[in-house]
């Protein structure tokens, strides 16, 4: 069997319109996990007993179940249960955003961990209240800590992106299954696909070992 990479030169547009819609639902989606799992890593760590109940179900439900079923859930059923029309876009952001929440939950609740009761205490002495230790303290010891994990979870999200396609989401992996069923190639599509999702991730995890040393060498 003959293999010929050249005929994708024809393909190249979808293939690129295909990428930046998945650059865009992983770049929503981190900003949006990144924020709720923030605030359920401090709802987790300093909340009443309720609340931390509340949080923690949150976070294990979707850890511990698959994402394909998630964004099925919330594309299939969510529409049934509140008789709503809820669109792809609207049912993939939801899923990914609060898949990666719960990632990060964890992240920044390993990162609070690290704050020393030393520097809490020092904004007590400083008078400072709760929502001013949160935003110039305890939010910025906590982001420069967890940033290595932070960006491993945002390329972890770039590559699971893959399953919206599931839903008929035309990302990239969408557009290379299209190609390569009406191609009759997938061997040549797939793999093109697979490198393009490779040259986009491998810079950012090597970017992660850099960034990981760096904050090691400071903490």
């Amino acid at each position: 069997m003959k293999f010929n990479f050249l005929f994708l030169l024809g393909y190249i547009h979808p293939l690129l319109a295909g990428l930046a819609l998945t650059l865009k639902l992983t770049v929503g989606a981190s900003i949006a996990g990144i924020v709720l799992g923030f605030i359920a890593s401090l709802l987790r760590t300093y909340g009443s007993a309720p609340v931390r109940a509340l949080a923690a179900g949150y976070v294990e439900l979707f850890r511990g179940t698959p994402l394909l079923v998630q964004l099925f859930w919330f594309f299939f059923c969510l529409p049934l249960l509140l008789h709503v029309d809820v669109g792809i876009v609207a049912a993939s952001l939801t899923a990914l955003s609060l898949y990666m929440g719960a990632i990060t939950c964890e992240t920044f609740r390993g990162s609070l961990a690290l704050i020393r009761k030393e520097e809490l205490d020092a904004c007590v002495a400083l008078g400072l209240g709760r929502m001013t230790r949160i935003v110039h303290v305890i939010l910025p010891l906590t982001f420069v800590r967890a940033m290595p994990p932070l960006l491993s979870n945002i390329v972890s999200l770039f590559k699971e992106s893959a399953l919206v396609s599931a839903l008929g989401m035309a990302d990239l992996m969408f557009v290379g299954q299209n190609i390569a069923n009406t191609s009759a190639r997938p061997v040549e599509v797939l793999t093109t696909t697979a490198l393009i999702y490779f040259v986009v991730a491998f810079p950012l995890t090597r970017c992660v070992g850099r960034i990981e040393r760096k904050v090691l060498k400071r903490f």
